[in-house]
């Protein structure tokens, strides 16, 4: 992950400190700053999987203006955006979170637990895809408020329909990094690292296909690195 810029749209490293430090830093939960300073010691540049700051924060409020009861995430490392669902959760809420990757959800589970919030949280260790299957097998269609997406790019567009299916007419789904640290703007031409390159060509595909989905009302969002939110309609 070292061949990758800071997980901002925002180009001026001015104006993101403004707002970490005017907004995002006073407001963090001490629980979440300590996830996070644990994750950047452990994982170093890997810790950019998390979701940024000031992104968690809108989804915490988006989660509570929508009063919503029972989420999914999939792709979950250290649990960054899983303690911050957790905790704009109501005391009887649930979030399913789906990894392959144990180990880095258990470096973020003391946190968690600290938090007073771990009840709330059901970890499935599996492949999204697999998950995903199961659940709807199991007659959780149309069952949540929200789901976050922050697993594979490349199957993003393959997660669609299921997705789709399991949240609630009305819910909403949010796919991260849609903007891939700026890279959908640039030519094929342009230089840029192979990391970029290599999930580039899955996002813009993604986002024109969320664009054309007659299921969906859409938004990008420029925080983070591109948030898509699509509210399903039928």
């Amino acid at each position: 992950m070292a061949d990758l810029p800071h997980k901002s749209i925002l180009q001026n490293d001015a104006l993101l400190q403004y707002i970490l430090s005017t907004s995002a830093y006073p407001k963090e939960h001490e629980q979440l700053k300590q996830l996070r300073e644990t994750t950047a010691e452990k994982y170093g540049s890997k810790s950019i999987m998390n979701v940024p700051i000031d992104e968690a924060q809108f989804l915490s409020m988006l989660l509570k203006l929508m009063n919503a009861k029972k989420t999914l995430e999939v792709g979950v490392f250290t649990g960054y955006s899983l303690l911050t669902t957790a905790l704009a959760l109501p005391e009887d809420g649930k979030v399913v979170a789906i990894d392959v990757d144990k180990e880095a959800f258990e470096t973020g589970l003391p946190f968690m637990k600290s938090a007073g919030v771990d009840h709330k949280i059901n970890f499935i260790q599996s492949d999204g895809m697999a998950c995903l299957k199961d659940l709807l097998n199991k007659g959780e269609e149309g069952s949540f408020d929200f789901a976050f997406m922050d697993a594979d790019k490349r199957s993003y567009i393959n997660y669609h329909d299921m997705i789709l299916k399991l949240v609630k007419i009305g819910g909403v789904i949010a796919y991260d990094n849609t903007l891939w640290f700026g890279s959908v703007a640039l030519n094929d031409q342009d230089p840029m690292s192979e990391t970029l390159r290599k999930f580039r060509g899955p996002v813009m595909e993604l986002n024109s296909f969320l664009a054309n989905d007659p299921r969906v009302e859409s938004t990008i969002l420029s925080i983070g690195d591109g948030l898509t939110l699509c509210r399903r309609l039928y």
